[in-house]
């Protein structure tokens, strides 16, 4: 069961998502997706979260991995479908830091914009398909960024669209999908509003 959480930041979408999996299986593999490259508040958060976690009394394997989330997903999805044990939850937070991540990677990369939008989107796709394929309790912790203000430069534009082509993709795949308000989890698919045929 994928279950996509979004919202802004300081939301509480992580503590959460974090309450959500220890709910869902006796076990989680906490997946991050950050990368501190020198920052030290990014490294001090970084350190806040993890201590977290191991004062929680809930068993978390972490694994640090800033881009091959669709490898990760398929090898988990392997170890774990049909050996009859229960399944670890599985927590990604968050793919706004990994979508960061692949686009300043491939900026560096590619000196086209098109190729680079044509990657990224070739990225963003094979993680939809890998969390479709996911059979096991997956939680997808990602932040709400367009309701604000259109960014200044064109890097931050093309980061707004981006996350929120990346969002719309993965709730529509995901069980469940909940935006954490001030704390407080409201459940989007349960109030959604259908167009009739």
């Amino acid at each position: 069961m994928a279950i996509f959480i979004t919202g802004g930041a300081r939301s509480g979408k992580s503590g959460f998502a974090e309450a959500y999996a220890m709910k869902l299986a006796k076990q989680g593999i906490y997946i991050a997706t950050s990368q501190s490259w020198g920052d030290e508040e990014m490294i001090a958060r970084t350190a806040h979260h993890q201590r977290t976690r191991e004062q929680s009394g809930y068993e978390w394997q972490t694994i640090e991995e800033p881009y091959a989330l669709t490898d990760l997903l398929g090898q988990l999805e392997r170890e774990g479908a049909g050996d009859g044990r229960e399944r670890k939850a599985v927590l990604i937070d968050c793919l706004t830091l990994w979508l960061t991540n692949w686009m300043l990677r491939l900026d560096e990369e590619e000196s086209e914009q098109a190729l680079r939008d044509s990657k990224l989107h070739t990225v963003i796709d094979q993680l939809v398909d890998a969390v479709a394929a996911y059979t096991g309790p997956l939680l997808l912790v990602t932040n709400e960024v367009g309701s604000g203000i259109v960014p200044a430069y064109p890097l931050g534009r093309r980061f707004r669209d981006e996350a929120g082509r990346m969002n719309r993709k993965l709730a529509v795949c995901c069980e469940q999908a909940l935006l954490v308000v001030a704390g407080i989890p409201l459940d989007l698919k349960a109030h959604a509003f259908h167009i009739g045929e």
